[in-house]
């Protein structure tokens, strides 16, 4: 495809997406498609062995992914087109709103693909939709600049920083109408979506709108694995949830090396019945859109044996971000 026929059929599937009109099996054909031509022009595909393109990005708080699994993100079909569908509508409420203001997007870890310029952008006209971009990897930047001006959407970019989402300082910040923040992994293991967003939300105007809006990992108990027949959850409720833990370390003007403990009681269950723990992360994307258990790499659950007998009455949840960012739990 030249960049003219890219960019119509970019607006063509953007569009079915918003209208609900394709198949799953139209919808991994159109972004494979998608990603054949993006990786004409980077040279990027997604599963090049070189090691630069494979080792993640240290931040001042967790890591960054490789360009390599940066790139992948295009083709977590339901990632995409969910997160997609939410940024597009979401602009399009704005425009109904405020006709004729110019909505400004912030958008950090953007990879080599950037597709929430370069899916989102064709729909509408310059003068319509800003986007500012971050991102840490400079082979990234350097990837999805080369992609923007190919796709001449360049006058849609107003600015490109490279710098670390945890520590930098967004210029007049309050000016910005959608924050996208595409820096997770399923238990936000590892990936610094977390300290992203205690840096970065305090700067924005309160009404700024978040992508994804929060992302929350519940608990379950299984009486047996759940590959197994006849198993049964209990589920427990929330482990963690980061917009709720963010807002209770609000009056702290530095990132905390941890959150706050989560206690899960476990005296009132017969625990003997359970054999496993699952840990499963949801990602609400906006309004009544999520991503849910399985439905991407994001939302893969885990599990965990038991250790028998259990002598202990209570499950402490804790969230790092120092040394590692990580979710880890203990028997109390």
């Amino acid at each position: 495809m030249i960049e003219k026929e890219t960019i119509t059929y970019i607006k063509k599937f953007t569009t079915a997406i918003q209208e609900d009109s394709l198949t799953q099996e139209e919808v991994e054909k159109s972004l494979n498609e998608i990603h054949t031509y993006f990786l004409k022009i980077t040279g990027i595909t997604g599963f090049d062995m070189k090691i630069e393109y494979l080792a993640a990005i240290p931040a001042a708080k967790g890591k960054a992914l490789g360009l390599n699994h940066a790139a992948q993100c295009l083709l977590d079909y339901s990632r995409t087109v969910k997160f997609l569908k939410a940024i597009v509508t979401v602009i399009l409420e704005k425009q109904k709103k405020q006709p004729g203001k110019l909505i400004t997007i912030f958008y950090a870890g953007c990879g080599p693909y950037a597709p929430f310029i370069t899916l989102v952008a064709p729909l509408f006209k310059p003068e319509e939709v800003q986007f500012s971009l971050l991102e840490i990897n400079k082979n990234s930047h350097d990837s999805a600049k080369k992609l923007i001006d190919s796709l001449e959407l360049s006058k849609y970019l107003k600015d490109f920083y490279i710098a670390d989402a945890v520590t930098f300082k967004v210029p007049k910040p309050n000016t910005f109408d959608i924050l996208i923040s595409e820096t997770l992994d399923a238990l936000l293991y590892r990936e610094s979506y977390v300290p992203i967003l205690f840096n970065l939300l305090p700067q924005f105007s309160k009404n700024v709108i978040l992508f994804p809006e929060n992302v929350v990992i519940n608990l379950s108990l299984l009486t047996h694995h759940k590959k197994d027949i006849g198993y049964e959850e209990y589920e427990m409720g929330s482990v963690l949830n980061v917009r709720e833990s963010i807002a209770s370390c609000s009056n702290s003007d530095a990132i905390p090396s941890q959150l706050r403990d989560k206690k899960i009681n476990l005296s009132s269950l017969d625990m003997t019945i359970y054999e496993n723990i699952l840990l499963d992360t949801k990602v609400h994307i906006h309004g009544d859109i999520w991503l849910y258990r399985n439905e991407s790499s994001l939302t893969i659950p885990f599990e965990s044996a038991l250790k028998k007998p259990l002598q202990n009455s209570s499950l402490i949840f804790t969230y790092f971000m120092e040394p590692e960012v990580e979710l880890k739990y203990r028997f109390e």
